[in-house]
C-alpha cells in the first residue's frame, strides 16, 4: 500500500474519530430553561457540577429567563411543533403541569421506567401523572408552615404548645388576644390574592377541580371551608390589608403582624431580620374541621421535565435521575445554601435536615417541614388553575364587604364557566 493511500486512510480514520468525539461531546451538552438565578439556576448548576465529576464530557447550558418568558417560549415552541431552539430540560411550575401534559401529548418524555417514584412525596408525583405515566423529576416543595412571633404569643398569654394542634377557630381567638395585648394584627392579607385560599383548600384534599379534572366550585366543601376561614379573618379584622408582594413581606419582616402561613420558601426571608432571632417559631398549619383534612398543605413548587424531541434525551434523564433522585448530599447543600426543601423523602436522613435552627430558638424546623411534606394531600391541579385562581381573587374583596360565601362561590362558578368553556 503506498504512502498516500495510507495517509488518506489515516486521515479518514482520524476525522471519523474526531467526528465521533464531537458528536459525543455535543450529545453530553444539555440546554436547560428555568428562572430565578438565586434559586433554580444556582441549584441546577450545582446539580450539573456534581454529575460532571463522573461524566467528564457533560456540560449544561442553563438559560435564565423570567418565569413568564419560560412559559411563553415553551408554549410557542410546543405549539409550532419545531424542535429547533427548544431546551432538553425545562422547569414547569406544578400548577401548570397538567395543562402542558394534556395540551401537548407526546411532547414530554415519560420517566416512569427510569425513576423510582416511591421515594418522592406522593402529591408531587401525582400532579405530573397522566394516563398512568409520570413525566416529571420532582424538585422543590412548597410545603407550608405557620410562622409566628413567640414574643407576641407570650404577651397574649399563650405558649408555643398552644399552637401545635391549632384549629382555625383557635387561630382567630389567638389573633384577637394578640391584638388586644400588643396592638399587632395577626397576619397580612391581600384581598386580591387567592394564595391563602389555595393553601387551606388543599389541606382538605380539595382543589378547584375534581379527580377527573372537571371544575368543582359550588359543591366543593374544601373550597367553601377555605373561603369561610378568609371571611372570618376579614370579619374579625385581625389582619393588616396589603397590596402586592413587597407590602406583604414587609408586614411580617417589620414586626407589624404576628404570623404568616405560607410555603417553606419564605424561611430565608423571615431569617433575613437578624434582630428577630429567637422571636420566631414554626408550627403546623391550622387544621380545618372537615373529614380527611390535615395540618399540612402546599403553595408553589416546580419540577423538571425532559422534552421528547431532545437529541440528548437519554443523557438528560440519566442526569436528573442520578442527582435529583439519588444524591442525598445534594439536598443537604441546597437546603443550607438556598433554603430549598426538595421532595425526595430520603433527604430527610441527611445532617442538614436533622440540625436545629438557632434563629428559631433551636427548633428542628427542617425535620418538621420534611414530616409535613409527606402529609400534603394529593390533588388534581387540572388544566385551568390560573384561570380559576383569577376568578377567586376577583371575588374575594366582596367577602370583606359582607357577601356570603355561597354568593361568592356562585359568582366564581359563573365566571369560571365563561372563561374555560
Amino acid at each position: 500500500m503506498n504512502c498516500s493511500i495510507t495517509a488518506r486512510i489515516g486521515a479518514a480514520a482520524f476525522l471519523g474519530a474526531s467526528l465521533l468525539a464531537l458528536t459525543a461531546a455535543e450529545a453530553a451538552k444539555l440546554t436547560v430553561w428555568c428562572w430565578d438565578p438565586n434559586f433554580n439556576v444556582a441549584i441546577m448548576k450545582e446539580a450539573g457540577d456534581r454529575y460532571a465529576k463522573t461524566h467528564p464530557d457533560f456540560k449544561l447550558d442553563i438559560v435564565d429567563f423570567a418565569k413568564i418568558d419560560v412559559e411563553q417560549k415553551l408554549q410557542t415552541g410546543l405549539a409550532s411543533g419545531v424542535a429547533d431552539g427548544m431546551p432538553d430540560i425545562v422547569l414547569i411550575e406544578d400548577y401548570g403541569a397538567q395543562k402542558y401534559l394534556q395540551s401537548f401529548p407526546g411532547a414530554f418524555a415519560p420517566l416512569s421506567d427510569k425513576v423510582d417514584y416511591k421515594g418522592f412525596a406522593p402529591y408531587k408525583v401525582q400532579l405530573a401523572t397522566l394516563d398512568g405515566k409520570v413525566y416529571s423529576m420532582p424538585f422543590d416543595s412548597g410545603v407550608t408552615g405557620f410562622y409566628y412571633r413567640k414574643d407576641y404569643l407570650a404577651a397574649a398569654g399563650y405558649k408555643p404548645e398552644d399552637v401545635q394542634n391549632l384549629t382555625w377557630d383557635k387561630y382567630l381567638e389567638i389573633g384577637k388576644a394578640i391584638e388586644a395585648k400588643t396592638g399587632k394584627k395577626m397576619l397580612a392579607l391581600d384581598p386580591n390574592d387567592a394564595g391563602y385560599v389555595r393553601i387551606i383548600m388543599q389541606s382538605a384534599g380539595s382543589w378547584y377541580f375534581d379527580k377527573d379534572g372537571n371544575a368543582n366550585i359550588t359543591g366543593n366543601a374544601g373550597l367553601k371551608a377555605a373561603l369561610d376561614v378568609e371571611a372570618k379573618i376579614m370579619k374579625a379584622n385581625i389582619y393588616k390589608p396589603v397590596a402586592g408582594w413587597n407590602n406583604w413581606v414587609g408586614a411580617f419582616t417589620s414586626g407589624d403582624v404576628a404570623s404568616v402561613f405560607t410555603g417553606v420558601w419564605i424561611t430565608g426571608t423571615v431569617k433575613s431580620q437578624a434582630d428577630q432571632a429567637g422571636k420566631w417559631g414554626v408550627a403546623p398549619l391550622p387544621k380545618l374541621d372537615l373529614p380527611g383534612a390535615v395540618a399540612a398543605s402546599n403553595l408553589g413548587g416546580s419540577s423538571w421535565y425532559v422534552l421528547s424531541a431532545s437529541k440528548a434525551k437519554d443523557e438528560a434523564i440519566d442526569f436528573l435521575n442520578d442527582v435529583y433522585a439519588k444524591d442525598i448530599d445534594f439536598y443537604q447543600k441546597i437546603l443550607v445554601e438556598r433554603g430549598a426543601v426538595g421532595s425526595l423523602l430520603a433527604a430527610r436522613t441527611g445532617t442538614a435536615y436533622s440540625s436545629n435552627d438557632a434563629f428559631f430558638g433551636g427548633e428542628p424546623i427542617w425535620q418538621n417541614f420534611s414530616k409535613w411534606l409527606s402529609e400534603v394531600p394529593s390533588v388534581n391541579y387540572g388544566v385551568f388553575t390560573n384561570e380559576v385562581d383569577s376568578a377567586i381573587a376577583a371575588n374575594l374583596p366582596s367577602l370583606g364587604k359582607g357577601a356570603s360565601v355561597d354568593d361568592v362561590l356562585k359568582a366564581v362558578d359563573a365566571q369560571v364557566k365563561t372563561q374555560i368553556q
